[in-house]
């Protein structure tokens, strides 16, 4: 399986502007500048995009593990939040924290710890981030 993105940008880095795109439609043409990466110009950036992978692909695979655990959530609210610092001459990702909320009637908790850990090291995108990765997760 496969998946791809793609990303046009024209002009300099501070005054120059770009769109990016997913094979699948979901984002078509989304503009991204300098100032919407760096400065909190409202947009997107890469950066909240792999936030956004990351929280999908941990809910995703926290469901499969809670399911391996015999147990199924109604509901799980991931936030990932990246960070991206300075780092030598450039930039990096340094950290994904994942905050979830889990609903699940009658939980085992220490099932449901080792499913949200299995999650955390296990789903693609993480094994895809050179990065720290923390994580609060709590049972509603």
């Amino acid at each position: 399986m496969k998946r791809s993105g793609s990303a046009v940008w024209s002009g300099g880095l501070k005054d120059g502007k770009g769109t990016v795109s997913a094979e699948s439609g979901a984002l078509s043409k989304v503009p991204y500048n300098f100032r919407q990466r760096f400065e909190n110009e409202k947009g997107t950036n890469p950066e909240e995009l792999i936030a956004a992978a990351h929280a999908a692909c941990f809910s995703m695979a926290l469901s499969l593990f809670l399911g391996d655990a015999g147990m199924t959530a109604d509901r799980i609210e991931t936030t990932a939040t990246v960070t991206l610092d300075q780092v030598g001459g450039g930039f990096a990702v340094t950290s994904s924290h994942l905050q979830t909320i889990v609903k699940i009637p009658n939980a085992d908790k220490a099932a449901f710890q080792k499913a949200v850990e299995a999650a955390k090291t296990g789903c693609p995108v993480s094994k895809l981030l050179n990065a720290t990765i923390t994580m609060d997760a709590k049972l509603a």
